[in-house]
C-alpha cells in the first residue's frame, strides 16, 4: 500500500525536502486549525476554553495519538514541555527505582542533550552517581549489575544506526536495570513496540517525523504497571491529583498524568493534533517498507555517482532508521551548496552529510533527482565558494 501523501503537506515548489528527521514540513491542515484555536477558542471563549474546548485534556488526548505510532498502551503517554525536561523526568524517576545502584549507562551515539541532562542531575543529586558512556556496539556487554539505568537513543541522530530495542531492554532487565528509550528519531520513522519491549520509560519529540512544528511539545511514556508508583522530581501543578484544590502539599495524579509539569502549550498542541491526522490509515509496516526502499535507492544512486563520499550509515537496512548519512571532508560546504539548489538535508559535525527519508512526502523520483544534484555539486566542486563555507549558527 502506498503511503505517499505529499498533497497533505505545504512544501515549496521544486524543493526536495530530505530533512524531516530534523524538522518536518507544514501539514496543510495545521494553519486553519491553529487559526480556529486562536480566534474561535482563545478569542471567543477566553478562559472558558479550558473547559469548553478541552484544553486541559489535550496533553493526554494527543498523547494517545502519539502512543499509537510508538506501540504504547492507551493512557500511557502524555505531552508537554521539551524533550530535555522529559529526559530529566524519566531519568530522575528511574534512579529512584534503583537507589542502591550508581551507574547510568549510555553510548556515544546518544544525543548530547540526554548526556547533558544526566550530568546535571548527577551533580544535583550529589550521591556519587556516574555516567558511563561506551560505543554503541559495546552497550550490551556493558550492562553490568552496578547499572541503575540504561538510557539510549534508539536511532543514532548522526548515522541512523538503530539499536535492537527488545534485545537491549531484555538485557537491561536481566541485569536489574531500568530502561529509558529516546525515540526522537524513531517516532513516525520506524515501527516501535513499546508495550512489547517492556521498557519502563520512553521520551521523544514531535517536530521531526511527526511534523508538529518548531518547538512542538515532547512526550513521555511510563509503563502502565509503574505509572502509579513513579515519583516525579518535577512536581508541577498540572501533575497534581487535584490542581484546583490548591493544596499546599503535592499529591501526584494517577498514572502518567503525574508526569505533567506546567500549563499545556495549547496552540502548539493544536498544531500537533492537526498534523497527526496525516497518519490516519497509515500502517507503520507499510511506511517502513517504503522508507527502506527509498534509502536503498538513495545509497545506490549516490555511491554510483559520487565515489568520493563514504557511507556513514549501516549498510544493512535492518540496522538503520529512516535516514542515510555520508561522510565528506567538505561536508558542510557541500550541504550548503545543495540547500542553495533546493535539496534540503543537514550537516552534523565533524563530517556528516545527513539526509532523512519520509515516505509521506518523499518519492522515488525525488530521491533520484536529489542524487543527480549531489553529483553535480560534488563532481563540479560547486561547494567551493566562500558563502558555502561560512558556518551558520544552525547547521
Amino acid at each position: 500500500m502506498t503511503v505517499l501523501r505529499k498533497h497533505m503537506f505545504d512544501l515549496p515548489d521544486g524543493m526536495i525536502y530530505l530533512d524531516g528527521n530534523s524538522l518536518g514540513p507544514l501539514p496543510r491542515a495545521v494553519p486553519d486549525r491553529v487559526a480556529q484555536a486562536m480566534t474561535g477558542q482563545w478569542g471567543a471563549h477566553l478562559i472558558k476554553g479550558w473547559n469548553l474546548d478541552g484544553w486541559m485534556a489535550q496533553p493526554s488526548r494527543v498523547g494517545d495519538l502519539v502512543g499509537r505510532l510508538i506501540g504504547a498502551q492507551a493512557g500511557s503517554v502524555v505531552m508537554g514541555d521539551t524533550l530535555s525536561i522529559k529526559v530529566y523526568q524519566a531519568l530522575s524517576a528511574a534512579l529512584q527505582m534503583r537507589p542502591e545502584r550508581r551507574v547510568i549507562l549510555s553510548d556515544n551515539g546518544n544525543f548530547p542533550t540526554d548526556l547533558y541532562m544526566a550530568e546535571g542531575l548527577i551533580r544535583q543529586l550529589g550521591h556519587g552517581h556516574g555516567l558511563r558512556v561506551v560505543d554503541p556496539e559495546a552497550v550490551a556487554d556493558a550492562i553490568a549489575d552496578d547499572v541503575a539505568v540504561v538510557m539510549l537513543t534508539q536511532v543514532d541522530y548522526r548515522t541512523g544506526r538503530m539499536h535492537d530495542m527488545k534485545a537491549i531492554t531484555e538485557r537491561a532487565h536481566k541485569a536489574g536495570a531500568v530502561m529509558i528509550w529516546d525515540l526522537a528519531h524513531s517516532a513516525g520513522a520506524v515501527p516501535v513496540d513499546l508495550a512489547g519491549s517492556g521498557a519502563e520509560f520512553a521520551v521523544g519529540c514531535t517536530y521531526k517525523y511527526l511534523n508538529g512544528g518548531p518547538g512542538a511539545p515532547a512526550f513521555i511514556y511510563v509503563r502502565p504497571d509503574l505509572a502509579d508508583q513513579v515519583e516525579p522530581a518535577l512536581a508541577g501543578w498540572l501533575g497534581h491529583e487535584a490542581p484546583f484544590a490548591f493544596d499546599l502539599a503535592y499529591r501526584p495524579a494517577p498514572g502518567v498524568e503525574r508526569m505533567r509539569v506546567g500549563t499545556p502549550p495549547v496552540l502548539q498542541l493544536t498544531a500537533l493534533e492537526a498534523a497527526l491526522e496525516v497518519w490516519e490509515g497509515v500502517d507503520m509496516a507499510d511506511l517502513r517498507a517504503a522508507s527502506v526502499a527509498l534509502c536503498e535507492t538513495f545509497i545506490a544512486e549516490v555511491e554510483a555517482r559520487c565515489p568520493s563520499l563514504t557511507l556513514a550509515s549501516p549498510r544493512d537496512p535492518a540496522q538503520r532508521g529512516s535516514q542515510v548519512s555520508f561522510r565528506s571532508e567538505h561536508g558542510y560546504a557541500a550541504m550548503q551548496a545543495l540547500i542553495a539548489r533546493d535539496v534540503i538535508g543537514d550537516f552534523r559535525a565533524p563530517d556528516i552529510m545527513r539526509f532523512g527519508f519520509t515516505p509521506l512526502y518523499v518519492s522515488e523520483g525525488d530521491v533520484r533527482a536529489a542524487a543527480k544534484i549531489i553529483e553535480e555539486v560534488i563532481d563540479g566542486r560547486l561547494w567551493d565558494r566562500p558563502e558555502y563555507m561560512a558556518r551558520q549558527r544552525v547547521t
